[in-house]
């Protein structure tokens, strides 16, 4: 099933955009999957598009690798991400944490109070006899 003429018009805009160097929605590496983003089509749009597809292949004879750097540089930001989920998770439970101590906190605080008070209204009642000076 072909690709309407509206999508083949996006599709041909993204691809010159990509291979120009100017992308807009994506971060300019050449691949298929650029070039349905940039055009903001599915992947599956793309693969239908045989006429383009053709042309993306005539055109990107091989797919962009990545250099040793940007790997590194991504298998740090996938880790540094991994770690940042990691301690939002703790912080999450250690939160969780500090707000039931505040809530125990707070019910000990009242409890003490009353029993200051009850304790203060059963003295106030006492009567009790000094003993004789003589």
């Amino acid at each position: 099933m072909p690709v309407s003429a509206a999508t083949e018009t996006k599709l041909r805009e993204a691809m010159a955009r990509l291979l120009a160097g100017e992308p807009m929605h994506t971060d300019g590496a050449l691949t298929k999957e650029n070039l349905a983003r940039e055009a903001k089509v599915s992947h599956a749009t793309v693969h239908r598009a045989e006429e383009i597809l053709a042309e993306w292949d005539g055109k990107v004879a091989r797919p962009v690798r990545r250099t040793p750097g940007e790997v590194q540089r991504d298998e740090t930001i996938a880790d540094l991400r991994k770690r940042l989920r990691e301690a939002n998770a703790r912080a999450n439970e250690l939160q969780g944490k500090l707000d039931a101590l505040a809530t125990v906190t707070a019910n000990l605080y009242f409890e003490n109070r009353e029993l200051k008070e009850k304790e203060g209204k059963q003295r106030r009642g006492r009567v009790a006899a000094l003993p004789a000076c003589e």
